[in-house]
């Protein structure tokens, strides 16, 4: 029996789908990575900084929408950008799932028990630095939220369907010290997905949805 579009994105299936596809295999054959293999090669030899990111699916029931963020314009890393919730892993977090829901907590006021992972994407090297986990987890819906100013400038949520969907998956190139460097976009009405989030959202669809 073929499985309606509605049906395909939904959280049990994402749930079906993440706990036997994911995995932290080397990320070099997914994503933008394989698109820079020589960054990511010399990446793979340098120290990071480890870090979890939540990949939040918004169970709506009827639909499912991806929970993101617009990070404030003057932070370090990746200001400006629309990005999912996360950060380093402290020492006292003890696993990137714990982690990822802290920092969404910290960020948009995200409490836990909305919260429910669900599994993992192999591990996303930047060239800023970091070696990011990217946690996936369904999010109930009515989630409060309280955003973080410090960090935060706005959380919305796109539509799942419109993700997982490869013709919104544009490629793009920038000259990056000296090199070109090839990465997705996915704009969606004002909101210009790219970077670190594009490169794990194509991932995600590589792994679960292609």
């Amino acid at each position: 029996m073929k499985m309606t579009t509605g049906e395909v994105f939904s959280a049990a299936s994402f749930r079906e789908r993440a706990a036997r596809e994911s995995g932290e295999d080397d990320l070099r054959g997914y994503g933008d990575h394989v698109l820079n293999a020589d960054i990511i090669q010399r990446l793979a030899s340098e120290p990071l900084r480890e870090a979890a990111v939540l990949v939040p699916l918004v169970d709506h029931g009827s639909h499912t929408d991806i929970l993101l963020t617009q990070r404030t314009a003057n932070l370090r890393t990746h200001s400006g950008q629309v990005a999912f919730p996360g950060g380093a892993i402290d020492p006292e977090d003890g696993s990137a799932e714990v982690a990822a829901m802290r920092e969404a907590e910290e960020e948009i006021g995200l409490p836990r028990d909305f919260v429910e992972p669900v599994g993992r994407l192999p591990q996303y090297l930047t060239v800023s630095g970091f070696r990011i986990t990217p946690v996936l987890a369904v999010v109930r819906e009515n989630y409060p939220m309280q955003i973080n100013r410090h960090e935060v400038e706005d959380a919305f949520e796109v539509p799942f369907s419109f993700l997982m969907d490869p013709s919104n998956h544009i490629r793009e190139s920038r000259v990056w010290e000296g090199k070109e460097r090839h990465f997705y976009t996915m704009p969606y009405g004002q909101r210009y997905i790219w970077g670190v989030t594009a490169g794990i959202l194509r991932t995600l669809y590589e792994r679960l949805y292609a």
